[in-house]
C-alpha cells in the first residue's frame, strides 16, 4: 500500500481498551512521520460534548467521503505503522484540514505548560 498523504481519511482496526482487536474505524492522517509512521487523528460519527471536536460532513471532502457526518477528536491523536491501514476513503479540504491543526496547536499550546 502507498503510504497516505496528509489530509486523508483512512480505515484501520482500532483495539478496544482491553487492547483486543476492535472495530474498524476512520481516522485523519496529521502527520507523514519519516520511515512507516503516521500520526493519525481519531475520527468518530458520534457527537461529542466537548470543545475539542471538529464537525465533518460530506462537503469537507475534496476527494471520497464517508457514510455519515462525523468529527474529528483532535484530542485523540496516535501513532501507527502504515502497514496498520487498511485503505484510504477520501480527503479532506485544506480549509477543514487548518481548522484541525488550529484545535491540536490549541490542546498542545505552550500557554498551556505549568511549571
Amino acid at each position: 500500500m502507498e503510504k497516505p498523504v496528509v489530509g486523508a481519511v483512512v480505515v484501520l482496526p482500532f483495539p478496544h481498551s482491553d487492547l483486543t482487536v476492535g472495530k474498524r474505524r476512520p481516522a485523519l492522517v496529521v502527520a507523514d512521520l519519516s520511515g512507516d509512521d503516521l500520526i493519525l487523528c481519531q475520527i468518530t460519527s458520534q457527537a461529542r460534548d466537548d470543545s475539542y471536536s471538529v464537525g465533518l460532513a460530506q462537503t469537507d471532502f475534496v476527494q471520497g467521503t464517508l457514510d455519515r457526518p462525523s468529527y474529528v477528536r483532535p484530542n485523540r491523536l496516535f501513532t501507527v505503522d502504515v502497514a496498520c491501514v487498511l485503505r484510504t476513503v477520501g480527503r479532506i479540504s485544506r480549509d477543514k484540514f487548518a481548522s484541525v491543526a488550529t484545535a491540536i496547536n490549541q490542546i498542545i499550546h505552550a500557554d498551556n505548560y505549568r511549571p
